[in-house]
């Protein structure tokens, strides 16, 4: 059984997962850096500009889990760092490999 953190909710009924998100913009290359204040921190190498760094975000979360970037969405905060990301059709699996990189 995968531990309960904050920042990830997996919802089986509707198979969706959502995540609190701080997004640090500018970074060298985008990575997972690890839990920040009940968020997942996501290091994402591209400008807060232009919505440069929201789709930094949702193209490496699609390359990490392997999920269609047409169902990752943000669904709050498309304009500040914190962000509440959802993925629909969503698996456990993706929930599980999430944490796994924060928990090693």
């Amino acid at each position: 059984m995968t531990e309960e953190v904050a920042w990830c909710r997996f919802d089986a009924t509707s198979h969706s997962l959502t995540l609190s998100v701080h997004v640090q913009p500018n970074s060298k290359a985008s990575a997972i850096a690890g839990p920040h204040g009940g968020a997942l921190k996501i290091r994402v190498a591209a400008p807060a500009v232009d919505d440069k760094a929201n789709a930094a975000l949702i193209d490496f979360l699609h390359r990490f889990l392997d999920a269609p970037a047409s169902r990752i969405s943000i669904r709050r905060g498309a304009r500040n760092r914190r962000k509440l990301v959802e993925i629909a059709g969503a698996t456990s699996t993706m929930r599980e490999k999430l944490i796994s990189a924060v928990t090693g």
